[in-house]
């Protein structure tokens, strides 16, 4: 059983933590950590340019959508996000919405040309025909494109881009020679500011439209501090090529195929150099790429984390069952990089595409280190970190802000993960307390919190709809709740048991504008919160992902 220290009222009291394999006040099953999204896009050649006269051009323009609770929005000539229930994955994360319903005029592998004004959350572009929207991949607003259908739906069709007909986006020339063909960018051609701009808009859309929120005025977006070479982990797949074995992305859209790269704008000088130095050791040693299709071979993925404020690397090796050839030589390979401090090996016997994997250090040290707003966490090849430590600072600083913490709150910290977050306000707080499903990843955070002689703040194994109300029993209610939940959302019993509690704010950081405003209208509708400042932050340049933080203030129940 828990106690409070000595001498000291409970609430008030530094919270005692608990490590992974002793006693638990809270306890769930262990989950995987939080993964990397695929940032794939559907199959589609290269865009060619050139004129062609638009004929038989439609209308373009949607006379309204219907959001989740029936409410109707007018769309007229203003562009807007448009996600479908049934919509491709690609188009549409969890989002309730629909589109509104009518008799498609498009036929499967039928072209077209299309004037496309907008973006859907999810990167396509948005065309419409007399109200029916045809999501189009590889299409920047401002284009007319000619397309073909390649998928009709009641509510929408999708389509790919095969020529701009006529350019209208304000495009760049994109540096990455691998681009469109690597599916790990999108928009590489389109520039910044219409990046940025496309990604506030999506915001404030999808909390208009699915959240029901019409008057929330959005705070400046926050653009990327860089547009290249921002990324700390990246996971490459094997694959074969006529020069023998080849490191990099799937091709856009496709699981089958894999792109060797010769450089990746998204990672930095050393990223790119330790792939290589893996690929030619791969070479060198004769071993076969895994073959996705036909489920066999033996070398699968790679992944790189660097700790970019310390300089370090560390480097995981995947592979199909089967003794690791030429691991001595691996690591020679490696330690030629004074940053790598640690390699890596793990087993995957399953089809899966996975890389979550438990690994045997072949080299060096268990974990690296990075370094968060002056504060030191540990990294091992499976704990979640953000992937842009720049922006993950400038997103910290940020809940920090809506925090508004004078030392005196008692803060929850929800899906804490490995307790950056937490740890981060903790400095601020008189006490934090996070909940997190994954065991691994609340050992990591205990471990972080000694690692920062941080003692005001606790982590326990537990699931957030199920264990809050022990959690108050021990802690206290909260002054301050912060979640930070994986790209689905709060599910439905969470936001009622985090409404409950009815702490006087509540910091929100979504990495999905689509589920963030399913969950402020329940918020705001349910249990009288005030969705009183949100700001985008853009992490992922040339994607279609897009941060917000929100705060919400409690008042009095909508309904």
């Amino acid at each position: 059983m828990l106690e409070a220290a000595s001498g000291a009222d409970e609430r008030h009291a530094a919270p005692p933590r608990v490590a992974d394999g002793g006693e638990r006040a809270l306890h769930a099953p262990v989950r995987a950590a939080w993964g990397d999204e695929d940032t794939g896009v559907a199959s589609e050649p290269p865009l060619r340019f050139g004129r062609r006269h638009v004929v038989g051009r439609h209308p373009l323009e949607l006379d309204a959508c219907v959001g989740e609770a029936g409410v109707r929005s007018q769309v007229g000539l203003v562009p807007r996000v448009i996600v479908a229930d049934d919509a491709d994955p690609h188009e549409a994360e969890s989002t309730p919405a629909t589109l509104h319903r009518m008799a498609a005029p498009v036929a499967k592998n039928q072209e077209l040309e299309l004037r496309i004004d907008s973006l859907a959350y999810g990167g396509s572009g948005v065309a419409r025909l007399n109200g029916f929207v045809v999501f189009v991949r590889r299409a920047l607003p401002g284009d007319v494109v000619r397309a073909r259908i390649t998928k009709v739906k009641r509510s929408h069709a999708e389509a790919v881009s095969l020529e701009v007909v006529e350019p209208g986006a304000p495009r760049v020339e994109a540096p990455c020679v691998h681009y469109p063909e690597c599916g790990g960018c999108r928009f590489q051609d389109l520039a910044y500011g219409a990046q940025l701009e496309a990604k506030a808009r999506q915001v404030a859309d999808a909390l208009a439209r699915i959240g029901g929120l019409v008057d929330v005025e959005l705070e400046a977006a926050v653009p990327a501090e860089s547009l290249f070479h921002y990324r700390n982990k990246l996971e490459y797949s094997f694959t074969e090529t006529p020069d023998g074995v080849g490191l990099g992305f799937h091709r856009a859209g496709r699981w089958d195929e894999v792109l060797d790269l010769e450089r990746c704008w998204l990672t930095t000088d050393l990223g790119n150099g330790i792939r290589e130095a893996v690929k030619e050791w791969a070479r060198g040693q004769g071993l076969p790429a895994y073959d996705q299709e036909r489920q066999d071979g033996y070398l699968r993925h790679l992944v790189v984390r660097e700790g970019r404020n310390t300089g370090q690397a560390l480097v995981v090796l995947v592979t199909a069952p089967g003794d690791l050839a030429g691991a001595d030589a691996l690591v020679e390979a490696l330690r030629r990089f004074p940053e790598v401090r640690s390699v890596h090996w793990a087993v995957n016997d399953s089809a899966a595409e996975v890389t979550n994997l438990p690994t045997d250090l072949l080299w060096g040290d268990e974990a690296i280190e990075e370094e968060i707003l002056g504060l030191r966490f540990r990294v091992r090849p499976n704990a979640f970190l953000q992937t842009n430590t720049a922006m993950c600072e400038v997103l910290y600083r940020l809940a920090g802000e809506y925090a508004g913490l004078t030392g005196e709150e008692t803060v929850y910290d929800l899906y804490c993960g490995t307790g950056t977050i937490g740890l981060t306000l903790a400095r601020d707080a008189l006490t934090v307390w996070g909940i997190e499903l994954s065991e691994e990843s609340i050992a990591c955070a205990v471990e972080n919190a000694e690692l920062n002689a941080v003692a005001n703040a606790a982590f326990f194994a537990g699931d957030v709809a199920r264990d809050l109300d022990e959690l108050r029993d021990r802690a206290g209610p909260p002054d301050v709740v912060v979640v930070d939940p994986p790209r689905a959302g709060l599910a439905g019993k969470a936001v009622r048991r985090i409404g409950e509690l009815r702490a006087p704010r509540l910091v929100y950081v979504s990495c999905n504008p689509t589920t963030l405003a399913g969950n402020a209208k329940e918020l705001v509708g349910e249990f009288g919160y005030r969705l009183e400042r949100a700001r985008p932050a853009d992490m992922f340049p040339h994607t279609p992902h897009v941060e917000t933080v929100a705060l919400f203030t409690l008042g009095e129940p909508t309904k």
